[in-house]
């Protein structure tokens, strides 16, 4: 799936299928549910629930949680815009994955 592929998928109600919790944490948070997309990858323990977990503590402005979670994920604490992030973070995520 490209991210543009991706992206599309944000104004429909279900994500797509085979997501992984990272990949349907950014789904979520893109549709305005941050607390939902928290709740999914809080429950993880791998390095991209961590990118995606400092992702969601950055945009929520809470940068020391956020700095804690880069640190988990070994991803360098990110300045860029937050969309420019979020395109980042699902791009890299999306050439990880594959979908039946």
């Amino acid at each position: 799936m490209t991210l543009e592929e991706f992206k599309e998928f944000i104004s429909t109600e279900t994500p797509p299928t085979g997501l992984s919790p990272p990949l349907h944490a950014l789904w979520l948070e893109a549709r305005g549910s941050w607390e939902q997309a928290h709740q999914l990858v809080q429950k993880e323990t791998d390095a991209a629930s961590a990118w995606v977990h400092a992702y969601l503590h950055r945009k929520e402005g809470d940068l020391s949680n956020a700095s804690y979670w880069y640190a988990r994920s070994r991803q360098e604490v990110c300045e860029d815009s937050l969309e420019d992030e979020w395109e980042s973070i699902a791009l890299n995520l999306l050439t990880k994955e594959t979908f039946g």
